[in-house]
């Protein structure tokens, strides 16, 4: 990862890790920590599991980013992918730190729809990841990684190009869905619908290659 990336994700920790420090003695000793679609609580847990759901997992994503890059083949490496791979891996990292934020929010009483607003948050998380998509090059660990994108640079080139404008499309529509009032099947068809798309895009690009 880019040293300015790996900066910006080690503040987020220690910025999430200080949130939870000063608020943990305020927080219920059981406090909510899953919804079902319905938005109605259906899991409680004990406040420590916050230190996992926000500080540890975001230095597990950390970890994972810098991980990485030297378990890839030479001919697949993470860094031809430029500044979009430290892109790409500090989305995850502010995702749970923002999930974190929503769980304690809640847990201090304040009133909001969790479901509603993590859907939301979702959303904006496929328009971040979509816009930079067609940068990725070939690799194992990030992008669309099909036996059809591996196999051929064409194929991972327009596969990527088309997922990026789809997930954007999607993260924009699933956002206006939600100003709608939109069902909750509905908005789960928006957030998935375009991954079986890309990868039968990527099937019908491949076996359009020259034999």
């Amino acid at each position: 990862m880019k040293p300015r990336a790996l900066l910006l994700c080690i503040l987020m920790i220690l910025a999430m890790a200080a949130i939870t420090g000063y608020y943990y003695s305020a927080l219920p000793e059981k406090m909510p920590m899953h919804w079902n679609f319905a938005g109605q609580v259906d899991g409680y847990g004990p406040r420590w599991q916050l230190w996992l759901l926000g500080p540890g997992t975001m230095t597990g994503m950390l970890a994972l980013g810098v991980v990485l890059p030297f378990l890839s083949p030479k001919q697949y490496a993470l860094e031809a992918s430029g500044d979009t791979y430290s892109y790409l891996m500090m989305l995850p990292v502010a995702l749970f730190g923002a999930i974190e934020l929503l769980v304690l929010c809640n847990a201090l009483g304040m009133q909001f729809g969790v479901v509603h607003l993590l859907q939301g948050i979702l959303f904006v998380v496929l328009v971040l990841m979509g816009n930079p998509m067609g940068k990725v090059r070939s690799n194992f660990f990030v992008g669309i990684r099909t036996p059809w994108t591996l196999a051929s640079e064409r194929v991972w080139y327009v596969t990527h190009r088309l997922a990026g404008k789809l997930m954007v499309g999607s993260g924009l529509l699933g956002l206006c869905a939600m100003a709608l009032g939109a069902p909750q099947w509905l908005l789960l068809v928006l957030m998935l619908a375009w991954t079986p798309a890309v990868i039968g895009y990527s099937f019908v690009m491949y076996k359009r290659l020259p034999q």
